[in-house]
């Protein structure tokens, strides 16, 4: 049972069926204390998860060789989740699911098949028959991970209008229209050869996206202008500190932007680390700020709710969380962690 003090949160794992593989969390706003209220079994490896903006359906991917996207509704009050059904992605290893800001489609990213989805949301929030489908074509310079498109997250933007597209195997992202359903191409914006782009974070002024590249451990930002569906590159910095000597296990992974606009963090795996950069009010420029532990290793993933950053680190199978000083931006750690089996994504329910 919730306490009044505590914000609830959803955990996906890679986990199998049999289990429970989507957790209900719950964070004590005061301390950064965490524990886990519950569970649903019958998912395979929900690696990623999406709430809607009433917060009364949770979607998630299901990453396996023969994706689908399964629907939850939402108990008042409690949060635990009803199943209301799933729906084939036709592509393999979805990694992805965002909801458009109607709530009345959702997106889905298919990591080895190189291909796009859109489904209709019914009323009760259950999945209608995908409405469109897009597969990528094309590779990149790393053979290693480019060898063929990989798309890695797709949001929509304000509008509901379109949705962004990044393709780590093409080093792209491509923007879409959405027009009755279907995804119809709009624009492709190039990144560096090798960049492998991951995901995306959206300033709340909605004037500057920030785009997090897997491959080659940047950060890019953009000049969003929502009104031509356009992206412009204004800058490209590194998401490690400057002296670190980057190998081969380091691999971006998570970006976000602190509901004040103010900060950004990145999360980096191998060096296992939040990176903290400012963000100039006027010209949207990011500056290095500072590096903190995850606390773990492999930091997929992180979420920010109610003053705080909750990191989950994949290969250590803990959730720590720090709080954010207001004034600098900077992680203080608690002092609290959480054991959850690989624990992938963290989504805040809305309070």
């Amino acid at each position: 049972m919730k306490q009044p003090n505590e914000v609830l949160f959803y955990i996906g794992t890679y986990n199998t069926k049999e289990n429970e593989a989507i957790l209900l969390g719950a964070l004590n706003k005061d301390t950064g204390e965490m524990r886990v209220l519950g569970g649903n079994k019958g998912i395979e490896n929900p690696s990623y998860l999406a709430v809607n903006s009433s917060g009364t359906v949770v979607y998630a991917a299901s990453e396996q060789d023969e994706g689908e996207v399964h629907a939850f509704s939402v108990e008042a009050g409690t949060g635990a989740l009803q199943p209301l059904g799933s729906r084939s992605t036709d592509g393999g290893a979805p990694c992805y699911v965002s909801v458009s800001p109607q709530g009345d489609y959702i997106f889905v990213a298919n990591y080895t098949g190189g291909n796009v989805n859109a489904f209709p949301v019914q009323a009760d929030g259950s999945l209608g028959e995908m409405s469109s489908q897009v597969k990528h074509e094309g590779s990149g310079i790393r053979q290693d991970r480019q060898d063929a498109p990989h798309t890695h997250s797709i949001i929509p933007d304000s509008t509901g209008e379109r949705v962004l597209v990044c393709d780590l195997g093409i080093d792209q992202v491509l923007i879409y229209r959405l027009e009755d359903g279907k995804l119809v191409t709009h624009r492709e914006v190039n990144l560096p050869p090798g960049s492998g782009p991951r995901h995306l974070a959206v300033h709340p002024s909605n004037q500057w996206i920030y785009l997090i590249n897997e491959l080659n451990s940047t950060i890019t930002v953009f000049a969003n202008n929502e009104q031509q569906g356009d992206l412009k590159l204004l800058q490209s910095i590194s998401s490690l500190p400057e002296h670190y000597p980057a190998g081969s296990d380091d691999t971006a992974a998570d970006i976000h932007v602190s509901p004040c606009g103010r900060f950004l963090y990145a999360s980096n795996r191998g060096h296992d680390s939040i990176g903290l950069f400012y963000i100039n009010a006027e010209t949207g420029l990011l500056e290095a700020g500072d590096w903190v532990m995850s606390g773990g290793r492999t930091p997929r993933n992180f979420a920010i709710t109610s003053g705080m950053l909750l990191a989950a680190n994949q290969d250590s199978s803990n959730i720590v969380s720090f709080r954010i000083d207001k004034e600098s931006g900077r992680l203080i750690p608690t002092g609290n962690e959480l054991e959850v089996t690989a624990p992938v994504c963290l989504v805040p329910l809305p309070v």
